[in-house]
């Protein structure tokens, strides 16, 4: 009876260890989240009209145009998902349009380093059928066209500017009077002009992002260097800027446009933290070494550029 019960015990030792369960445990670097941070452009959505004649009755409001809420919705849901920007909304971006299109260097006021301006140009629906002797086969039709301009707050020009076409249909059968039987479905409009929409928004994001992420000096005093953005931009402490002085601006006679020449790098500017609210509120302290005096005074003639 001993024996017995002796001798599992003894075949457990004589096992070889590789027969043994064995477990691995693999620690995640703690950094590899953020190699993949960059850091986030203010982007302010201007406008975004109905340009054609769908549904404008008697009664027509032109700054509560649904079509033209439903694109806004529809591209400021693109831009966020890339997580490339931080969307910005202005109540008063009406007037600020206007001295951005005259020229006006509007980018301190608007707190946005790109404005899109939108409309939905085109847009039509159509049925479409097919009448057998034991089937029939109806399709609805929608078609949109949108387009869109993307302006440099800091300069007023328009970088960007295209034009896009989507559209969306649904079939329903029906056989010896059975099958589906449907009235106009509304969803077709928002799948016709995201899909419009969406052709675009790669070029957007192609475009804010090929120039260097800038933003400006809030204070230079013995209180503490503030510069604009926090943490919702992609900052964190440690990080190095370069600050360069504003370019100068000269009318290219080809055009009569008013362009702005590459500045030069006086210093460098490194994240010691930062703070704030929200993100047309935050802040971040740095430090600065520069070749040239800087003050309280004179901080508008500089700007703090993404590092190259």
């Amino acid at each position: 009876m001993n024996r017995l019960i002796l001798l599992p015990l003894v075949l457990s030792l004589a096992l070889p260890a590789s027969a043994q369960r064995k477990t691995d445990i693999v620690e995640t670097p703690k950094e590899v989240q953020d190699e993949g941070m960059i850091l986030k452009r203010k982007v302010a959505i201007g406008r975004f009209s109905n340009e054609t004649q769908y549904a404008k009755g008697i009664f027509y409001d032109r700054e509560n145009d649904p079509m033209g809420k439903q694109a806004l919705d529809i591209l400021s849901a693109k831009l966020a998902a890339s997580g490339k920007f931080i969307l910005l909304e202005r109540s008063d971006l009406s007037t600020l349009l206007e001295e951005c299109q005259k020229g006006e260097n509007v980018a301190s006021t608007l707190g946005a380093d790109y404005m899109i301006i939108g409309s939905i140009t085109e847009y039509g629906r159509k049925n479409t059928g097919k009448n057998r002797v034991f089937s029939s086969e109806k399709t609805q039709t929608v078609e949109a066209a949108v387009s869109i301009r993307l302006v440099d707050v800091a300069t007023g020009l328009i970088i960007y500017s295209d034009e896009a076409k989507g559209s969306a249909e649904l079939t329903t059968k029906t056989t010896m009077g059975v099958g589906g039987q449907a009235g106009f479905d509304a969803t077709l409009s928002d799948k016709a002009i995201s899909e419009a929409i969406g052709q675009l928004v790669e070029n957007i994001i192609n475009k804010c992002t090929n120039s260097p992420w800038k933003t400006y000096f809030l204070s230079y005093d013995a209180d503490g260097i503030l510069i604009a953005g926090g943490k919702s931009q992609g900052i964190k402490e440690g990080m190095t800027f370069s600050v360069m002085t504003k370019g100068k601006k000269v009318k290219n006679p080809q055009t009569g446009i008013i362009i702005t020449l590459p500045g030069k790098k006086v210093g460098t500017a490194t994240v010691l933290s930062t703070g704030g609210d929200t993100p047309e509120t935050e802040y971040s302290f740095v430090e600065v070494s520069t070749q040239e005096p800087i003050t309280n005074e004179n901080i508008t003639n500089y700007i703090i550029e993404e590092a190259k």
